[in-house]
């Protein structure tokens, strides 16, 4: 049994994770850490956790009663995280924030997107889980990639409120957000830089340009990314590379027929639908944000640092409808 810590407790990835970590055979959580609401119960905060746990809130973290650590803090804070806290040897670390995503002479942190770096993810002892947004998008773009194949890449993806984070601000109030659509930091997201390293990084020489517009979605959960570029391969081809680069990974699927939203929403999935279009290869890619974008992934990346099956506790159910 894999015992669990986790720092930044109060979050919508958090919860997601709590939700997730309940439900896995394998897995206990230990304890959750949030200065702000020490001493309250879980479902205080996250009210959908009402009835499945008597967890309450702890102000002080013991890392000797853990195997791993989930940090669930803001971004920047992982790094303070990691130089005021003495961690036993052995013990894990499993990083949900961007602070260490980009390689750098001292990272010692595994970049956690299991389709392309699952051996090194096996044997690491700490990890930056991807941003969602590069997750969705980089499962578009990997099999080309792998083939030496990418061109200039056009991207246009929509996320839903809770990408933004559970602090409410002008652009998440329901006011503002209902009936609403708007692009934000357009050409210039911070995920660009993590995307633009695995594609160099699996492509060398690659120095296309990647040009990305962010839409801020008028829904909670999910993303949707559409992602074209030029590519001299016909249809045929371009799905077998992606149906074969995708053959052992459980959680991407090539499907036939146009995807949406609500068939990855609250679970671990991503959904593919590959196109030509003329000379333009145009593929759709669709993820929970919360989930396969953050809090699942987090957990498929424990359960292979720790010899697990890698879909151990992930067989969720959409929503459907």
């Amino acid at each position: 049994m894999i015992k669990v810590g986790i720092a930044g407790g109060a979050g919508y990835t958090a919860g997601e994770l709590v939700r997730i970590l309940l439900g896995h055979p394998g897995a206990s959580i230990q304890w959750i850490h949030s200065s702000s609401n020490a001493g309250n119960p879980l479902s205080d905060v996250h009210t959908d956790l009402l009835g499945d746990t008597e967890l309450v809130f702890c102000e002080s973290m013991d890392f000797t009663a853990i195997d791993v650590v989930f940090l669930c803090m803001g971004h920047g804070k992982s790094v303070t995280f990691m130089k005021e806290n003495q961690l036993p040897a052995g013990l894990k670390v499993i990083d949900l924030s961007n602070d260490f995503r980009l390689n750098r002479s001292d990272n010692e942190f595994v970049y956690g997107l299991p389709e392309v770096n699952r051996e090194e993810i096996r044997s690491c002892r700490y990890l930056a889980n991807p941003g969602c947004f590069a997750t969705s998008i980089q499962l578009a773009l990997l099999p080309l990639a792998a083939e030496q194949l990418l061109d200039e890449i056009h991207v246009h993806a929509i996320t839903g409120s809770t990408g933004a984070g559970q602090a409410p601000s002008g652009t998440t109030h329901f006011s503002w957000r209902n009936g609403n659509v708007s692009v934000y930091k357009a050409f210039g997201h911070q995920h660009l830089d993590e995307m633009n390293e695995t594609m160099r990084t699996m492509m060398p020489g690659f120095k296309a340009p990647f040009n990305f517009v962010p839409i801020r979605g008028n829904f909670s959960r999910g993303i949707l990314a559409s992602v074209y570029l030029d590519c001299k391969v016909d249809e045929r081809r371009a799905v077998e590379l992606f149906k074969a680069f995708y053959s052992g990974h459980p959680f991407v699927t090539v499907s036939q027929k146009p995807v949406d939203i609500k068939q990855v929403v609250n679970t671990n999935k991503c959904l593919l639908h590959v196109k030509k279009h003329g000379d333009k290869l145009h593929i759709v890619s669709v993820i929970d944000n919360l989930t396969k974008g953050a809090s699942g992934q987090a957990v498929q990346n424990m359960n292979l640092m720790f010899g697990l099956d890698e879909s151990e506790g992930l067989r969720l159910k959409p929503v459907a409808f």
